[in-house]
């Protein structure tokens, strides 16, 4: 009987167990599945997992369960595997039923070979995709995830098989074309002197995947959306359900690693072959080596168990809709005025004193899109903050001290001129090359454009301040397919900071009145985050990411007391409240609601809501007086 840990350090054990007994039936995959949930759903079992986000590779056990915590960046086309193979001893025609579920190579026995005409092959299907970090998350949200992990891990000494590797589309090959096998050394006896281990074979059917040397060919590129980004990019092989994931979706996967340097061998192995025969290879020599990268870089996840993710915020519960979840909300939600109080002052501080911006800026933060009517995206609430002092740092320390899931991105000509921003299909590689706006869903970018100088943009320019316009404006970014482009919807939080008014459109421009002018702007928010408890920040955490979560509604009674409310508004000046005003108060309603931990509209706060537009317009007509037309 399998040990405790097995199912942890030696999952493809459990797997062989469960195949044995259940073989060849179907239903031994959702055996599979079944045995590894239950085990995760055990007293905090999924913290025993080690993960990919936070350990070494060279750190991890091959064929160990890991997880990763990442975002689909690409995805790869499908791929043919042996489902279930035959192995045939010739000496004594002994046969045994083996699995390749879950391996990138098929294994069998000494003196054992794979009958590739067995009836009892099984040819199956699997999704690779292409997965890489949440690109932006926090620094602090790696940390909480490290210190609430219980897995024990040590440095794990790498292997260099000394037997022979063949793959199976030499193999398929050789059945179709039985004069190879003469050219072909199959390496059976020498595998038996002195190598306990069992033989492999790959049981990829995708040919042409190979790996270039490293000596000899430029550095891989991780092909991460945004510069600066660590972590591991992994081939994740999902074998169930792989039609609900899409690009771009973050998912926490379980599954068990292969790092087996095999893959490396065979693929390059191939690479050889093929080049002297090019009809034997569709693929171009780039393609190999972007689908087939050593595994020492990118590693192989083969996934038993994976699901999308409501959050990445490790201090809520991963599903909101348990029961156990259920009690830490509803304990949460009971203080949630004073939490909510405490965050307005702490906003008001870091804007200088303007309690009116920091109340938007609360509102900006939680909100999130809801849903779409037609191409409209609903919810969206871009705000511009304008009259940001220039001189000094104001807008990167703004950013370091409402960091949740953030990018600072620096509006200059040259940044516009020189960065990729939108993704671009490559097809000499096969592979969707990303761009700063391949984000996940709930990313808060925050745009600066006080260090916008006078210069001229060039095509490139224009394009990327295009696409930050319709990601505002449309919540989509229109990925580049050179003969076409492909809209792929998004849901990203943008704060503009700016001196005057954005050259970007908003939602809602916000402009900033100090009430304070500190001496030293750098020490003055350097000393609001250390005056702040990690405990009491953590509740500010938990708050922003806690009501984006709220469902939301607005009662009949109450929608017939908004819309007799607007007919009053427009009676005296029909000009003065249009419907894109009334849009917005709604807007500013829902988040002022859910804000208050409100998930229906009260007459309350439609007043409160009226009235913080109506002290916005004021302050922007004031700054329009002093200023001409600029704001």
């Amino acid at each position: 009987m399998p040990c405790v840990g097995d199912w942890l350090n030696s999952p493809l054990s459990i797997v062989q167990g469960i195949f044995a007994q259940n073989a060849p039936n179907s239903d031994w995959e959702k055996k599979v599945t079944e045995y590894f949930k239950e085990k995760l759903k055990e007293n905090n079992a999924t913290n025993w997992v080690p993960s990919l986000n936070d350990v070494p590779v060279h750190y991890l056990k091959p064929n160990s369960l890991v997880k990763f915590r990442c975002m689909v960046q690409d995805m790869f086309d499908p791929e043919f595997y042996m489902g279930v193979y035959e192995t045939v001893d010739p000496n004594t025609n002994a046969r045994v039923l083996h699995f390749g579920k879950y391996r990138d190579v098929a294994e069998c026995g000494p003196q054992q070979e794979i009958d590739l005409n067995s009836s009892q092959t099984v040819t199956s299907e699997r999704q690779t995709f292409y997965c890489v970090p949440v690109p932006g998350e926090s620094a602090w949200v790696k940390e909480a995830y490290i210190s609430a992990s219980q897995a024990r891990v040590s440095p794990s000494t790498s292997y260099t098989p000394s037997r022979h590797k063949r793959s199976y589309e030499e193999d398929e090959d050789m059945d179709l074309h039985p004069s190879k096998q003469k050219e072909q050394h199959l390496g059976s006896g020498g595998d038996i002197h002195g190598c306990v281990e069992p033989k492999r074979l790959e049981t990829e059917a995708s040919a042409g995947h190979h790996v270039i040397s490293p000596n000899c060919s430029p550095p891989l590129d991780l092909n991460f959306p945004l510069p600066g980004e660590k972590g591991p990019a992994c081939l994740v092989k999902i074998y169930e359900s792989w039609e609900s994931f899409k690009v771009n979706d973050v998912l926490e996967v379980f599954g068990v690693l292969s790092v087996d340097p095999v893959l490396s061998i065979v693929n390059s192995e191939e690479r050889d072959s093929s080049s002297l025969d090019p009809m034997e290879c569709m693929d171009t020599m780039e393609e190999q080596r972007v689908h087939s990268p050593p595994a020492s870089l990118v590693p192989r996840i083969h996934v038993i168990l994976a699901q999308k993710l409501q959050h990445i915020n490790p201090l809520l519960p991963a599903c909101l809709n348990e029961e156990e979840s259920k009690t830490f909300v509803s304990n949460f939600m009971s203080e949630l005025s004073p939490v909510r109080a405490e965050l307005l002052g702490f906003l008001t501080h870091a804007l200088l004193g303007d309690s009116l911006a920091a109340e938007y800026l609360i509102l900006h933060l939680i909100s999130t899109v809801y849903g779409r009517r037609d191409v409209l995206p609903l919810g969206k609430f871009t705000v511009n903050l304008s009259g940001c002092p220039r001189s000094s740092a104001f807008s990167e320390h703004l950013y370091r001290l409402i960091q949740q899931l953030s990018y600072h991105l620096r509006m200059s000509i040259e940044s516009m001129n020189h960065s990729r921003f939108i993704p671009h299909k490559d097809y000499a590689a096969n592979r969707l090359v990303s761009g700063l706006l391949q984000l996940a869903s709930n990313t808060s970018l925050v745009i600066d454009e006080t260090q916008l100088e006078q210069g001229q943009l060039d095509t490139a320019g224009v394009h990327n301040v295009t696409a930050l316009g319709n990601l505002i404006t449309w919540q989509k970014v229109d990925y580049d397919f050179n003969y076409h482009r492909m809209e792929f919807p998004c849901n990203i939080n943008v704060l503009i900071t700016s001196e005057g008014r954005s050259l970007l459109p908003s939602d809602c421009q916000v402009h900033l009145q100090p009430q304070i002018i500190p001496p030293n702007m750098e020490e003055y928010m350097s000393s609001l985050l250390t005056a702040v408890l990690p405990s009491v920040l953590n509740k500010f955490r938990i708050y922003l990411s806690l009501l984006r979560l709220l469902d939301y509604s607005i009662s009949d009674e109450v929608t017939k007391a908004v819309e007799e409310d607007f007919v009053e508004m427009r009676k005296n000046n029909p000009e003065s409240v249009t419907a894109d005003d009334l849009h917005k108060m709604l807007l500013v309603a829902r988040f002022l609601s859910l804000s208050a931990g409100q998930t229906t509209l009260s007459r309350e706060r439609w007043l409160r809501a009226k009235q913080l537009e109506a002290l916005r317009k004021a302050r922007l007509q004031q700054q329009q007086c002093v200023n001409g037309n600029e704001l």
